[in-house]
């Protein structure tokens, strides 16, 4: 549990971040046209915006994304996702909730986002052949690859999550 008092405090003392996206927006705008061509590229492979989503989200509770998490949590939930299967996402192996083209991608999002782990990355591989098409596939690790660079900058820019009204 934390101590409120102490986190606004400490907060307050830590020097505040660049937002990389602000201070070099061209660049940021080029990501926000890749993820916009990487989710016509989903769904032209037949990914539905649900399964994108659950991506989204893994990847970004992977990350440490805070920010990540809240947009992609409510993008989930506006797609029809439901707060089971979004509370369960870190533990998707050991639930029957998810398809198998869902955990297909999800075992590809994690080897993604973990490149170094062969071994990881060779049975996402054989899990995503047999339930996915190539175009799936690829669509899949673009997604994955796409988020974890937002990842990145709203990790290193500190982005902060305001509460919900």
């Amino acid at each position: 549990m934390t101590d409120t008092a102490t986190d606004v405090t400490t907060a307050a003392a830590a020097p505040r971040r660049v937002f990389i996206d602000k201070q070099h927006p061209e660049p940021f705008r080029a990501m926000r046209a890749t993820a916009e061509a990487v989710r016509v590229a989903a769904a032209e492979a037949g990914l539905d915006r649900r399964l994108v989503e659950l991506v989204n989200l893994r990847v970004s509770q992977l990350n440490g994304c805070a920010y990540c998490l809240d947009v992609h949590t409510k993008a989930a939930l506006q797609e029809g996702e439901t707060a089971q299967r979004l509370g369960v996402l870190p533990a998707w192996r050991d639930t029957r909730l998810f398809t198998p083209q869902e955990r297909a991608a999800l075992a590809l999002a994690e080897a993604t986002t973990a490149p170094s782990d062969d071994t990881a990355q060779e049975h996402a591989y054989a899990e995503a052949r047999a339930v996915l098409t190539e175009e799936q596939i690829s669509a899949a690790i673009w997604v994955a690859v796409t988020i974890n660079a937002f990842n990145r900058v709203s990790i290193l820019s500190k982005h902060p999550v305001r509460p919900a009204r």
